[in-house]
C-alpha cells in the first residue's frame, strides 16, 4: 500500500471526489483517509466520467474550479489508445493536471471543468499492458504515460509512477516514457528503472513559460530536476512544445538551448528532443479566448495554413516555408548544444 507523502506536494486540491468503487481498493481507502484527516472537502460519485458537483457558472470559473479538483476512480477500459509519434500506446495513469497552460490541447477535449483524475487499480492497468507486450513479442512495445496528463503532480497520492517505472525496469520487451513540467522528482530517483524509462521534461523559452504556462515551475527548476534525473541514470529527453514563432524567436530558443546545455554539462548523453510547433483548431481558439480573454497567444488564422490532422479535424499551422526554416534551425541547435543527441520528431 502506498503511504501518501505530504512533503513538497505541487497539487493540493480544494475538493476530492471519489468514485464509490475506488474504495474497494486499498489505495482508494488510503487516499480517502489522507484527505479526511486533512479536512479537505470530500464527496462521492457513481462514475469518474460523470462528475456534476464542481462549481463554476462561467467557462472561466468552471475551468479554474476543475483545476482545483481531484477525482479518484477505477479505470475499467483495458484497451489503450495508440500514441503516435511518441510511443506505440498510451498508458493511462491520470487525466489533466494542475497547470494552466493557455495553449493546452486538453482544453478542448476534457470538458468545461478539466478536473484531475487518478486511478487506484494500477496493477490491473499494468496487467493490461503486459498483454499488449506479449501480443507484439518479439518487438519492443513503448508506452506513453503522459498523453492526457502530467502524472508527476499526482504522484504523492498514488505512487503510480514509481510502481510503473519499476515494472518496466523488469520488462525485457516493454519500455515506458513520460513527460512533465513539474519538479517534485526526488521520490522517483531511486526507482529501479534499469534504463527502461525515458524521463522527459517539457521546456520552453523564458517568455513562453512566463506568458502562457501558468501555475508551473520556472525553467530553472525544470532543468535542475532534469539534472537530478540524469544523475540517477535515467535516459533523458526534452519536449519543446509548442514552439512559438514571434519576434526574436531564434535568439530566445538559442538561449534556451544554451541554458539547458550548461545545466547538464558533462552528465547527460543521448538526450532526445521532441519538437512540436504551435497549432490550433477553430474550437480551441474559441475555448482559449473564453477561458483566457486576455491571451497573448497568436491565434491569427490568416497568418496560418489550414490542414487536416491525423484525427480528421482541421487545424491552423505555420506555413510550409516557415516550418522548414524552424526545422532546420532547431536541428542545428540540437547539433551545436547537444552533440550525439537526436530529434525524435518535428511536427
Amino acid at each position: 500500500m502506498i503511504k501518501v507523502r505530504v512533503s513538497k506536494m505541487v497539487f493540493e486540491p480544494k475538493r476530492v471526489i471519489f468514485e464509490q468503487d475506488a474504495l474497494q481498493y486499498p489505495l482508494g481507502e488510503e487516499i480517502l483517509r489522507f484527505f479526511r484527516d486533512k479536512g479537505t472537502d470530500i464527496s462521492f460519485t457513481a462514475s469518474h466520467n460523470r462528475v456534476a458537483s464542481i462549481p463554476g457558472r462561467t467557462r472561466a470559473e468552471g475551468y479554474l474550479e476543475g483545476k482545483r479538483t481531484l477525482v479518484v476512480g477505477v479505470r475499467r477500459t483495458k484497451a489503450f489508445e495508440t500514441c503516435k509519434p511518441s510511443a506505440h500506446f498510451q498508458l493511462p495513469l491520470a487525466t489533466s493536471c494542475p497547470g494552466k497552460c493557455e495553449y493546452c490541447y486538453l482544453l478542448t477535449n476534457l470538458g468545461n471543468k478539466p478536473y484531475m483524475r487518478i486511478y487506484v487499480n494500477i496493477e490491473e492497468i499494468l496487467d493490461a499492458a503486459q498483454r499488449y507486450i506479449e501480443k507484439r513479442r518479439p518487438a519492443l512495445t513503448v508506452f506513453e504515460g503522459a498523453a492526457t496528463s502530467d502524472p508527476v503532480p499526482a504522484e504523492p497520492y498514488t505512487g503510480a509512477l514509481k510502481r510503473v517505472i519499476g515494472y518496466f525496469g523488469g520488462q525485457e520487451l516493454g519500455r515506458f516514457r513520460f513527460v512533465t513540467k513539474f519538479t517534485d522528482v526526488d521520490p522517483l530517483l531511486d526507482a529501479a528503472h534499469n534504463g527502461h524509462t525515458r524521463f522527459r521534461f517539457s521546456i520552453n523559452t523564458f517568455q513562453v513559460i512566463r506568458r502562457f504556462e501558468h501555475a508551473t515551475p520556472p525553467l530553472a527548476g525544470r532543468l535542475a530536476a532534469a539534472e537530478k534525473v540524469a544523475r540517477a541514470g535515467y535516459p533523458l529527453g526534452f519536449l519543446i512544445a509548442p514552439i512559438i514563432i514571434a519576434e526574436g524567436w531564434k535568439k530566445d530558443y538559442k538561449e534556451l538551448f544554451q541554458t539547458a546545455a550548461e545545466s547538464l554539462s558533462g552528465i547527460a548523453s543521448g538526450v532526445t528532443f521532441e519538437l512540436i510547433t504551435h497549432r490550433f483548431t477553430k474550437r480551441a481558439k474559441n475555448t482559449i479566448q473564453e477561458v483566457f480573454p486576455n491571451t497573448r497567444l497568436d491565434l491569427d488564422e490568416e497568418a496560418r495554413t489550414f490542414k487536416f490532422g491525423q484525427f480528421g479535424y482541421g487545424k491552423y499551422v505555420y506555413p510550409k516555408e516557415l516550418l522548414q526554416e524552424v526545422n532546420n534551425y532547431f536541428n542545428g541547435l540540437v547539433a551545436d548544444f547537444f552533440p550525439g543527441s537526436r530529434v525524435e520528431y518535428f511536427v
